[in-house]
C-alpha cells in the first residue's frame, strides 16, 4: 500500500506495551494540525502521524508497528531512525524516584513538534524550555478531544469537551497522569455506548482518585541512548540521536563497545584472583 493511501489514523485496538515501556509524549507540544509532518517523506509522515495518535504507553516497537502498518520491519526501523534525526523521537531511560524507592524504566519519547538537540538535552536534565507557541486549550480539553482516537464510541463534540473539561482538570490537579485518565475512561467499555458525554462524565465522577500527597519528593532522571548501538551517552554527545562513533566521528570508544582483553591477560587476572583467595579450610566460619 502506498504511503499516500495510508491515512495514519491509529487503530482503536493498538496493543499497549508492558509497564515501563512504550510511547512517552514529550511535553509542551503544539496543537495538532494537518501540516505537522509535511516536512517528512510520505512514508515517514504516515508512520509519525500514526504514532502521534497513540496514547502514552502504547507499544511502538518495530515488530508491533510492522503488524499494525503496511510496512515491513526494515522500513519501520529506518523510519524511526529518521524520525529521531528529524527531532521527533528519542530513546532512553528514566529513573522515577519516590522517597527511598528507585525505579528505572525504558522510554521512547515522541514529540509531534520537531525539537533540536539542545531541546532534547534540556529535556533529559528535566529543564524543558517553554515553547513560545503554547496550546490555546488546556490539557484537559485536548485529552477529551483526542478521546475518540483511542475509543471511537467515546467521540465527543466541542460542546461536550468544554462541559467535561473541569472534571478532567480535577483529575489532573489530584496528580493523575493523562494515560491514567485515558485508561479509566476507555477500559472495559460496554458493547454499546448510547450517550458518550454522559458515559464519560459518570466515569469521571465515580472513578475520581484521591489527591496524591504533593509533599512526597519525586525526582525524575533521564538518560538518552544511541539509536544505532544503544549505548547510553550524554545528550550533547548524541547529535541527531547517534553517538560520535556511529556517526563516523573519531573519538573515545563507548564503554559498551570496548575491545575484549587478550586471552593471556584474562588468564593472568584469574590466577591473581585465585592466589588471593583463602583455602576453604582457613575461611572463618559463620
Amino acid at each position: 500500500m502506498a504511503a499516500s493511501q495510508f491515512s495514519g489514523a491509529p487503530a482503536p485496538d493498538h496493543p499497549m506495551a508492558n509497564p515501563g515501556y512504550g510511547k512517552r509524549s514529550a511535553p509542551d507540544q503544539r496543537p495538532r494540525t494537518g501540516a505537522d509532518f509535511t516536512h517528512l517523506v510520505p512514508r515517514d509522515a504516515a508512520i509519525a502521524a500514526y504514532v502521534d495518535g497513540l496514547c502514552d504507553g502504547a507499544d511502538i516497537s518495530v515488530k508491533t508497528l510492522a503488524k499494525a502498518l503496511p510496512y515491513g520491519q526494515c522500513a519501520i526501523r529506518t523510519t524511526l531512525n529518521r524520525l529521531q534525526e528529524a527531532g521527533h523521537l528519542r530513546r532512553g531511560s528514566e529513573c522515577v524516584a519516590s522517597g527511598e524507592s528507585l525505579l528505572w524504566v525504558t522510554r521512547t519519547f515522541f514529540s509531534r513538534t520537531a525539537r533540536d538537540d539542545a531541546w532534547w538535552a534540556a529535556f533529559s536534565r528535566g529543564d524543558v524550555p517553554m515553547d513560545t507557541q503554547r496550546p490555546t486549550r488546556s490539557r484537559a480539553f485536548i485529552l477529551l478531544a483526542a478521546l475518540g482516537r483511542t475509543a471511537p464510541a467515546l467521540s465527543l463534540s466541542h460542546r461536550d469537551c468544554v462541559a467535561l473539561e473541569p472534571q478532567v482538570g480535577e483529575w489532573l490537579t489530584r496528580g493523575a497522569t493523562e494515560s491514567e485518565i485515558m485508561h479509566a475512561l476507555t477500559a472495559g467499555l460496554p458493547e454499546r455506548v448510547h450517550h458518550a458525554a454522559a458515559f464519560v462524565g459518570k466515569r469521571l465522577r465515580t472513578k475520581l482518585p484521591p489527591a496524591r500527597d504533593a509533599l512526597t519528593p519525586r525526582t525524575v532522571l533521564r538518560s538518552l541512548e544511541c539509536s544505532q548501538c544503544q549505548v547510553p551517552g550524554s545528550p550533547e554527545a548524541l547529535a541527531g540521536g547517534k553517538c560520535g562513533a556511529c556517526r563516523g566521528k573519531p573519538g573515545r570508544v563507548p564503554e559498551g563497545r570496548r575491545r575484549p582483553l587478550p586471552e593471556q591477560r584474562v588468564r593472568a587476572k584469574a590466577r591473581a584472583v585465585r592466589a588471593g583467595m583463602l583455602p576453604k579450610s582457613e575461611r572463618p566460619k559463620r
